[in-house]
């Protein structure tokens, strides 16, 4: 992957724009574009300091916001242009999404629900009735 590109956004974050290209064959490439936003796992987000502890935990003091998007089978000639294509596609329809002042808070909170909706996946299944 290389770094294409760092855009500080209004919210504090940066976005980060990744080129995952790959050729396929000698005319052929698979074009990827990887966008990531570290977000800060901040205690000011949650009503119980014991949820910021569990998302911690979980996932770390910082949790990225990942989005990829491939084409595949891309003319080798054509695939600058295909990379850029859905770049703008992705600033157009998300970008406003991710500047927004709460998403940071939304993002991280997400992260809590999920914990909280599939605790299994984290390893913090409660086995009712179980006296072993």
């Amino acid at each position: 992957m290389e770094l294409m590109e760092e855009i500080p956004l209004p919210n504090g974050l940066t976005m980060r724009v990744w080129d995952g290209s790959r050729a396929i064959a000698s005319d052929t490439t698979k074009v990827t574009l990887r966008i990531t936003v570290p977000v800060t796992v901040m205690e000011e987000y949650f009503s119980d300091p014991g949820q910021f502890e569990q998302v911690v935990a979980v996932f770390g003091p910082e949790i990225p916001y990942k989005y990829t998007k491939e084409r595949t089978f891309v003319g080798t000639a054509r695939s600058g242009k295909v990379f850029k294509g859905l770049l703008e596609d992705f600033k157009r329809d998300s970008l406003p999404y991710l500047c927004r002042a709460e998403f940071p808070a939304r993002f991280v909170l997400s992260k809590l629900r999920e914990i909280l909706q599939h605790p299994h996946r984290y390893g913090h299944v409660r086995r009712e009735g179980n006296s072993e």
